[in-house]
């Protein structure tokens, strides 16, 4: 068959400027040229135009930007794939379709909207629906609700608001639901804040994230007594938060009940298209609405969602707005109805199966790490995965810790549960910056707290991602457990060390993801607060460079950019070998050693500009006695050359020295005399740390030595001789005649650093015992 030209022109033009915009190699030439080319700034428009290349361009620099490529973004684009290509189209061909006479655009909307309609209710087992597409999945909700008021309030269209005065209408949702969809209602609908009622979820039995279906019942029944209506209820198959389903069957009763709408939102519908559905998705099938989000399900950009109703008066669903006399309205199904022909039923359902199978095995390999918690609804099929960190505590540790809790129950269950929350903020961050083609996310949750969630059904086609992304994951989070658990077990010991450690403050910061935060306070010598703080500042941030410049494994920092303490060193996370003490130690010592160079500087300038003072002074002084000795005529220029030329006078140079070591002036006349600098005395030795600590080869700082540390001391003659002697008590390797000449020479040796080594009274009873030892040794020796 014949094409159409302008199709086959459009599709041409569009498959172009996507490999253009998709195309992430530019030229530095042009990048170059183009680099402050209307970028940020707004510009005029020009007169002559351009071509479609440079429009391109310029949105591909706007898109991808010139500083740096988001990696994130270009893989979202680069898996657009034929199918999101389809979708694109169907924009361009909805602008090209309008232009068409009206009997013809009629003809053509109405087919496009009754097979995406019959196609939709068919693969989500939805019977005799109608169909609503909009951009905001909140719009079709918005768009019922406005359904139901019609109905249930008939003089609505008449009277309007007045109605509403005799019988408040309430709606129902779940306290689990998305944040801020009742009061988005609310301010659209024109309604009080006080007709949206929120329900609670389970407490006792069943899923905490479930609605409570006995409290909704008493909700409704006080809400009755009370005059107001029960109009709708808003019910999730799969939460935003934790992907659970509410007990759909039993609030469709409920709902018959009191006449009452049903609405059902959330991931999980998107099951009702594969072989297997649970019963509690099933049961949506039965509501009265349900929106679809296909384009985050299935991959496909910029399509509209669907929202699916039963509903027998056409008039009422077109004063709602669910419904559209315009032709153009129904142009919104275009691009949906382009990509479901091209994916075919099997390709649809091929990738929502695909997703349920990536979250099935990222659980069932959740199941055999320790200290990993997961919160699924269902063990055998749960389309979303939300699991944290949590170290169980073993019999004994729960009873120390509930002796513990049972003075300060609260706050330990408060601190704990912060903490927890930041490492698993830190997880999450971790997992989804190592990988990207995952799409977890972190997730806030009322009662397990902060988790990490895995949602392939909302990511996973847009992402790529495939089973060895989710391998790759499972490696990931084995990795980062033992750096967990050992910063959780380290946390507690480090505040001890710091607390037990002089001019070191612990600060107690939940939010920081890692071993503590510590602050060296420096000796106050009654200065004002600024300059304390200054000071403070001052030698926090000079500690901060030398912990870095250590050959270590740990992480310093100033904490995190807003929200943190000031003046304070951030440790990250840490590994099981780690020696606290040692680092504790060293903060210490070099906040000290950062201390006293910083007094001993400030000491060493006062003194040498008092020194300069009387420096001044004294050759001032010594310069007044020269001219006296010199006389008054030898101070005027020209007589003064004459009489110095018949007779020159002889002054010895007089000049003064600062010793910086004891801080006083000295006359350089002794300089003079011996043609040399004085050395004067010895300044003392510079401050160090005296953690001069032994490691084996290739260990670093602050890890823990596997071998024993019970070292031999090398300044002790005794413990020197008697290792001499478990030598010679060793069997010879060697024939007696070759060993004898060499020990003998080392013996005398030895000898000699005993008897140079004894100079205290304390060394003088070793050196006692040292030359008897050596000489039993020469006998043994002789006898052999």
């Amino acid at each position: 068959k014949m094409v159409d030209p302008t199709l086959a022109e459009m599709g041409k033009n569009l498959n172009e400027a996507m490999k253009m915009l998709e195309d992430n190699q530019r030229k530095v030439e042009e990048e170059n040229e183009k680099k402050y080319a209307r970028k940020d700034i707004p510009g005029p428009l020009q007169g002559s135009g351009q071509d479609m290349v440079s429009i391109l361009q310029l949105v591909q620099n706007l898109m991808h930007g010139e500083e740096e490529e988001e990696t994130s973004q270009a893989y979202r684009l680069q898996n657009v794939g034929e199918q999101g290509h389809m979708a694109l189209l169907g924009h361009s061909l909805a602008a090209y379709i309008s232009v068409l006479d009206r009997e013809r655009l009629r003809k053509l909307t109405t087919r496009i909207l009754s097979d995406t309609t019959l196609w939709l209710c068919r693969l989500f087992r939805y019977e005799n629906g109608s169909a609503y597409y909009h951009e905001d999945d909140r719009e079709g909700l918005l768009k019922i609700c406005r359904l139901v008021i019609h109905t249930r309030y008939e003089d609505y269209t008449v009277e309007g608001f007045n109605v509403l005065y005799t019988k408040q209408p309430v709606i129902y949702i779940s306290s689990a639901a998305r944040t801020g969809l009742g009061q988005v209602l609310c301010n659209q609908l024109g309604l009080p804040l006080s007709c949206m009622c929120r329900v609670p979820c389970n407490t006792m039995f069943g899923s905490q994230h479930q609605m409570d279906v006995a409290l909704l019942d008493r909700l409704i029944k006080d809400d009755v007594e009370s005059g107001k209506l029960p109009l709708l209820l808003v019910a999730n198959a799969g939460t935003p938060g934790a992907g659970h389903t509410d007990k759909l069957g039993r609030l469709k009763e409920l709902c018959e009940q009191y006449n009452m709408w049903l609405h059902v939102e959330g991931v999980n519908l998107a099951t009702l298209a594969l072989g297997y559905v649970s019963s509690s998705v099933l049961a949506s099938t039965k509501c009265d609405s349900m929106t679809l989000t296909l384009g985050s399900w299935l991959g496909l950009p910029a399509v509209p969602a669907v929202t699916l109703y039963r509903h027998e008066d056409p008039s009422l669903s077109l004063a709602a707005g669910l419904t559209s006399s315009q032709p153009v309205e129904k142009l919104r199904a275009l691009p949906l109805w382009l990509s479901l022909q091209y994916l075919g039923h099997d390709g649809i359902v091929e990738r929502i199966k695909h997703a349920s199978q990536l979250s099935q095995r990222l659980l069932e390999n959740l199941k055999n790490l320790d200290f990993i918690k997961t919160s699924v609804e269902d063990e055998l099929s749960s389309p979303v995965v939300v699991f944290k960190f949590f170290r169980e505590y073993s019999s004994r540790d729960q009873t120390s810790h509930a002796a513990q809790a049972s003075a300060i129950q609260h706050s330990i269950i408060s601190n704990e549960r912060h903490i927890y929350d930041t490492f698993n903020q830190w997880l999450g961050e971790q997992l989804a910056q190592l990988v990207p083609a995952s799409g977890v996310d972190v997730v806030e949750l009322e009662d397990e707290g902060t988790c990490v969630r895995f949602s392939p059904l909302m990511t996973s086609a847009v992402l790529g991602t495939e089973v060895q992304d989710v391998d790759h994951l499972v490696d990931c989070l084995k990795m980062k457990i033992p750096v967990l658990t050992s910063t959780l077990q380290l946390r507690e010991e480090f505040e001890q060390e710091v607390r037990r450690t002089v001019g070191l403050l612990y600060i107690e910061d939940l939010t920081w993801p890692g071993l503590g935060v510590v602050r060296y306070n420096y000796h106050n010598d009654g200065k004002n607060d600024d300059k304390q703080e200054k000071e403070l500042e001052k030698i926090n941030t000079e500690l901060l460079k030398k912990l870095n410049e250590l050959e270590s494994d740990l992480t310093f920092s100033l904490g995190p950019e807003f929200g943190g303490q000031k003046n304070c060193v951030y440790i990250g996370m840490v590994t099981e070998d780690l020696d606290v003490s040692e680092l504790v130690e060293t903060i210490a010592a070099t906040g000290r050693e950062i201390e006293e160079n910083s007094r001993l500087l400030e000491n060493m300038t006062e003194v040498v500009r008092k020194g300069i003072q009387e420096a001044q002074l004294q050759l001032q002084k010594a310069n007044e006695e020269r001219l006296l000795e010199e006389g008054l005529l030898r101070q005027i220029p020209v007589v003064g050359s004459v009489l110095n030329w018949f007779s020159p006078f002889q002054a010895s140079p007089k000049g003064r020295t600062f010793n910086l070591t004891a801080g006083s002036l000295e006359s350089t006349e002794s300089t003079y005399v011996s043609k040399a600098q004085g050395t004067g005395t010895t300044p003392p030795p510079t401050p160090t740390s005296s953690l001069a600590k032994q490691r084996l080869p290739g260990q670093k700082i602050f890890k823990r030595s596997l071998r024993s540390s019970d070292a031999f001391s090398e300044t002790s003659s005794v413990s020197h001789c008697d290792d001499l002697e478990k030598t010679d008590q060793r069997p010879p390797t060697l024939s007696p005649g070759q060993a004898q000449g060499p020990l003998e020479t080392e013996r005398t040796e030895e000898q000699k650093e005993v008897a140079q080594a004894t100079k205290t009274d304390t060394e003088d009873v070793q050196s006692d015992k040292s030359p008897h030892d050596c000489t039993k040794v020469e006998e043994q020796e002789s006898q052999r």
